[in-house]
């Protein structure tokens, strides 16, 4: 989709009350894009969930478009901190610090299940948003794997491809076991699938034995 002036978004607000209206209304566009899908989605319903007035949401956004895309920017910083959160509170060795991430993602997608969706629609609405979530998420995990090497806690053979194909199964794992969890919350599925990824990393990029 071609871009026009009217997708850049304002600068952000200076002031708290401003800053909390901007949070609303990303947080309406959340649930109105994860219900509605984004074509079927307006400013008017985006605003009324928000509570906010009609005119003030171009104080914030330039357009629906520009919104999506700031919306697509914000659940990706939100997996992100959930996971640098997670990571913060205890010491952890290469294998336990993946664990983490997955674990951390995974009740991140828990409690925003629209993730999927919006995150899945950016390949059509906003390409280069989609392209961007994935490469800065794959970036930040071959980080880790590259520091685990160095420790000696990981395989010293480790590339991008790595990083990408435990993405790959994170996200698979965060869609059955975060999102289809209907009947499995109370199970300990998720906590047993986080173990399971878990064993695969670890006899798929531990220290292999000729290191």
């Amino acid at each position: 989709m071609a871009r026009t002036d009217l997708d850049t978004s304002p600068a952000p607000p200076a002031t708290e009350r401003g800053r909390r209206t901007r949070r609303k209304l990303l947080d309406a566009a959340t649930i109105e894009f994860g219900e509605r899908g984004f074509h079927e989605a307006s400013i008017a319903s985006i605003t009324r969930r928000a509570g906010v007035a009609l005119g003030s949401f171009y104080t914030y956004f330039g357009s629906k478009e520009a919104i999506f895309r700031d919306l697509v920017r914000d659940l990706s910083d939100g997996v992100r901190l959930a996971a640098a959160q997670r990571l913060a509170e205890r010491d952890l060795d290469a294998l336990d610090t993946e664990r983490a991430a997955l674990a951390a993602f995974m009740a991140f997608a828990r409690d925003h299940k629209e993730i999927y969706r919006i995150i899945d629609e950016s390949e059509f609405v906003d390409p280069d948003s989609y392209r961007a979530h994935y490469e800065k998420t794959a970036e930040r995990i071959l980080g880790r794997l590259r520091a685990g090497a160095e420790a000696g806690e990981l395989r010293n053979d480790l590339e991008e491809a790595h990083a990408w194909a435990i993405m790959g199964m994170n996200v698979f794992l965060g869609l059955r076991y975060a999102v289809w969890n209907e009947s499995d919350n109370t199970s300990g599925a998720a906590e047993r699938a986080v173990q399971a990824a878990n064993t695969i990393l670890s006899d798929g990029i531990g220290p292999s034995k000729r290191d």
